[in-house]
């Protein structure tokens, strides 16, 4: 499905790496792996801000016979930790695996910091970089960075969630702000590995309500006659105060074999209540080469009940990659084939969608509601 307005806002080259928070305490050679995964959300004044996650990583990360990752710690800023080539499998250039362990451990060429960038109402243009505003490690459970916030307004309040990514703990953590700029880190909400956890823009019986997606390693069969696939799928939980969370006991949104998501799929916008119900848009993952192509799909939820699915559209894609769109960043593509759809806010006749391209810059789309009739 194509749609006439639907280009790229945001990538690398418009960052200025002597703002970025690593130089506080290394000069290493760096550039930005990725600029991309925006969350999304309207400002008091009108404006879009898109939260973007900056991947700076080492331009060198290779010297002699050392491969060196990025990490922040609390005593000494951001550091370089040094392993010996012939201890690791560095066959990924983003991520290197330390082999001397029974289980996968893996150490970051990259670190992930949030850039808040404030667009016009429509999200057609850049206003203002926010540098003063990043968003980087501050606790100890970030110290491999802070990864993919997903923004949602509740009454008076944003609600932005971030992956903190640390040898600790891969966890969810929880920002609020009061103006949609300047966040105060709540702490950790899911305490282990979940990726797309994004809150729905309204309470439900005076309750908070998120999707959730935990991983693991390992997933256990259906029947084979189910028509669910095992693997990565969409859960929901609720909570009274944004801070603590009870999972829903019933399953919810799982990858259909009669669906092209065949390997996982993800939670992706925030839900936003229409007159049909909540509407969320998320991403599925088709089984390709080693990374798979991915593409956003969407559902209706229930008003009172969103553990009830509405209407579920997981065969034709609403979003697939373009990557057309990246014809000027070619020569910086590391991905093909990956379209990761990540805010959602209502403009009127139309939604303004926010995307991650190719896990290398900020996409943005107007769909016409007429699109989910």
């Amino acid at each position: 499905m194509s749609f006439p307005t639907d280009f790229i806002i945001f990538g690398p080259n418009d960052i200025d790496l002597q703002r970025s928070p690593l130089r506080q305490s290394i000069q290493a050679d760096t550039y930005v792996l990725g600029a991309f995964n925006p969350g999304l959300a309207r400002l008091p004044n009108g404006n879009l801000l898109i939260m973007i996650r900056v991947a700076e990583a080492l331009r060198q990360p290779i010297v002699s016979t050392q491969i060196h990752n990025i990490r922040w710690d609390p005593e000494r800023g951001y550091v370089l930790d040094a392993y010996e080539l012939n201890e690791v499998n560095a066959a990924d250039p983003r991520k290197f695996q330390i082999l001397d362990y029974p289980f996968r451990v893996m150490a970051l060429t990259s670190l992930s910091w949030l850039l808040p960038v404030e667009l016009n109402e429509d999200g057609t243009e850049v206003r203002d970089i926010h540098y003063d505003k990043i968003i980087a490690p501050q606790r100890s459970y970030q110290e491999y960075g802070v990864e993919d916030a997903r923004i949602t307004k509740v009454g008076d309040t944003y609600y932005m969630t971030t992956c903190s990514v640390s040898a600790e703990r891969h966890c969810t953590t929880l920002y609020t702000s009061t103006d949609g700029l300047k966040y105060d880190l709540q702490g950790i909400v899911l305490d282990h590995q979940n990726k797309d956890m994004v809150l729905f823009e309204g309470k439900i019986n005076d309750k908070f309500y998120a999707l959730t997606r935990p991983l693991g390693d390992l997933y256990f069969a259906y029947a084979p006659d189910s028509p669910y696939l095992p693997g990565p799928a969409i859960h929901l939980s609720e909570s009274p105060d944004a801070l603590h969370w009870k999972p829903v006991d019933e399953p919810f949104l799982r990858a259909r074999k009669a669906s092209s998501s065949t390997s996982k799929i993800g939670g992706g916008t925030q839900p936003i209540l229409t007159d049909k119900g909540w509407l969320l848009l998320y991403h599925g993952v088709e089984r390709h080469g080693v990374v798979g192509i991915y593409s956003t799909f969407w559902a209706l939820l229930d008003a009172n009940n969103p553990a009830r699915i509405i209407r579920l559209e997981d065969q034709s894609p609403i979003l697939s990659a373009r990557p057309d769109l990246l014809e000027h960043l070619k020569d910086q593509m590391y991905v093909t084939d990956v379209v990761f759809t990540t805010g959602l806010v209502d403009a009127g006749d139309y939604y303004v969608v926010a995307s991650g391209e190719a896990d290398l810059a900020c996409r943005i789309t107007h769909v016409p509601k007429e699109v989910f009739a």
